[in-house]
Formats: C-alpha cells, structure tokens, sequence
C-alpha cells in the first residue's frame, strides 16, 4: 500500500521540526590589514574562497564561504581589513567590513599574534561597543609566537569584556580550527540552511575568475601598483569541446602603469595570465582559454559602478 501524502499541516510541522535539527548564521571576520582573515576563512571552508597574499588590503569586497560543521550552516564573511582610510576606496572598504559586522549573527576579530595588541587596533576595538552582537576573538599566528608571549595576549583580550571568548589558532597550520569551528556551529541560531550542501561560496564564477588574477597581479607587481588596479571579467563562454573562453579586462589609472602590468616584450602579463589560468581551470575542472587585455581608465576609483561590482557602497564626499 502506498504511503499517503502527509497533509498541509503535516508538512509544515516536519519542516517546523528539521528547521529545529539545523543551524545557520552569518559569522562577520573582522581585522587589521595581514591579520589572517582570508586564510581563516580558507581554512574554514576548507578551499580557496578568498584570495590571499603578502600584501595588505587584499580583500576588498566581502566574501561569502559557506562551512557545514555537522547539522549548523556557518555563512562566513570576509571583510576588508579595516585600517585608516586615506582614499575613497579605502573608506569604501572599511565601511563595508563594519555594515557587515553589524549585520551578523557572531563577529570574529581576527588578531596577528606576532604584532600582538599594537595602537593601530585602538580603532577597531572602539568601534565594537557599536556592534550589537555577540563578538568573539581569534588570536592566529600562533605557530610564530612564542608560548609565554600568547599567554600574556589571550589574558589582555579575556579582560577585555567585550570578549565573550579567546581563541587561539593557526590559520595556516591549522591549530586549534577544529575548537573554532565548533564553537562556531554551536553559535548559529537554529533554523533551515540557506544554501545547498554543496555551495561553498555564492561568489559567481566570473567574480571568482576575476579575483584570481587579481591576486596573481598583486603577488607578481610590487609597491603601490596593485591598489590601483581592478579586473573584470568582460566575457565568459562555454564552447563546444567543453572548454571555456574568459577575456578579462585590468585596468589601471595612468599608462604608465598599463606597461607595467605588460611588461618588457608582454612577459609580465603572459606570466600573470599563465598562473591565473592554470588556478581558474582548476575552479572551474574545465580547460580555460584565457585572454587579459589592460586598460587605462584614470578615474576609476571614482566611478560608483566599480564599487558596486566589489559589493561595496560608493561613498559620497572626496
């Protein structure tokens, strides 16, 4: 005999009760330039969902990772790295990492052991007494920094009554990730999944591609450069042999730049199209056809449009 179909009723209760089974929540990473913060979020996800290099301010944009940690659905954001603005992207991107703090379930302030509680956080731990969330501390770097030395800085931040709890960790070694993440899943408010079980970021493909090779700009150019710059992708197909066609567009502010980034002979730009392509078709399991041009838009950093295809909120004023 068939099993009957369950009721309106019915079925609103079952989804009543799995909701009560699972967890989801948004965990906001917060931090100085170089904390970590990129690497957590990696290290969480367990894949590359935000890039990262040496340089600070990478991150511009806040990054969605999506952790399943047993029945709790962790959303990770991570923001950019919050420090003194001097420029009106800079503002942009600061103010992007707090709209997101203030919208989360939990906020995680990522601490650099190594350079341990210096003055350049004085802002940030000011700015969370406005932060009407529960606020934990990740002190990470731990690998680099010597036992009585992390001591001493995970009691300074216990003190600290904005704390609710101290963790330390390696992002990169990835000691102590397994205490965060279940605290972390353990911290999200019950109710359904958002995402499918399998997304691990709501990044689009062709956001992702375009960051990629931004990251593999910022590690092969040097000094200022790399903060003047952005990449689009301008075209995406899928062809017939299952491979894909991208063309991506850098741009850059002065022409001087724009042989920079090309290089003597076009090396510079073969080598970054050459590491971005291989990293792009392993994202996507497809031969990738890569093909990067560079452009001179001086004003770009004022065009409100960039922005928006960062995720973040044009600011107004100079």
């Amino acid at each position: 005999m068939a099993r009957p179909s369950p009721s309106r009723d019915q079925d609103e209760a079952i989804k009543s009760s799995r909701s009560q089974e699972t967890r989801c929540g948004f965990v906001a990473l917060i931090g100085a330039p170089n904390s970590g913060k990129s690497t957590l979020a990696n290290a969480l996800a367990g894949a590359k969902i935000s890039i990262v290099t040496h340089k600070a301010q990478t991150t511009r944009g806040p990054v969605r990772g999506i952790v399943l940690i047993g029945k709790s659905q962790v959303i990770l954001v991570d923001t950019p790295g919050i420090f003194q603005p001097k420029r009106r992207l800079d503002r942009a991107m600061s103010q992007a990492a707090f709209d997101r703090a203030a919208e989360a379930d939990l906020v995680a302030v990522v601490i650099d052991a190594y350079r341990g509680l210096e003055s350049d956080l004085d802002p940030l731990f000011a700015k969370l007494d406005e932060i009407k969330r529960p606020v934990i501390a990740v002190l990470n770097k731990i690998d680099i920094v010597a036992k009585p030395e992390l001591l001493r800085l995970a009691a300074d931040l216990t003190g600290r009554k904005r704390f609710e709890r101290v963790f330390m960790i390696s992002a990169l070694t990835g000691d102590g990730i397994a205490d965060l993440k279940s605290y972390l899943a353990n911290a999200m408010p019950e109710g359904p999944w958002l995402y499918p079980e399998d997304q691990l970021t709501d990044v689009s493909l062709r956001h992702a591609a375009a960051e990629i090779t931004r990251e593999k700009l910022f590690l092969r150019l040097h000094e200022e450069l790399p903060y003047s710059l952005t990449v689009e992708t301008t075209d995406w197909k899928e062809l017939k042999d299952k491979s894909i066609r991208i063309e991506q567009t850098i741009y850059v502010m002065r022409e001087s730049q724009r042989k920079i980034v090309l290089g003597a002979h076009g090396q510079t730009i073969k080598e970054i199209g050459s590491a971005a392509r291989g990293e792009i078709a392993e994202m996507t399991g497809a031969p990738v056809h890569l093909f990067l041009f560079v452009k001179v838009r001086e004003r770009w950093g004022e065009d409100p449009e960039r922005y928006r295809e960062m995720g973040l909120d044009y600011p107004k004023g100079d």
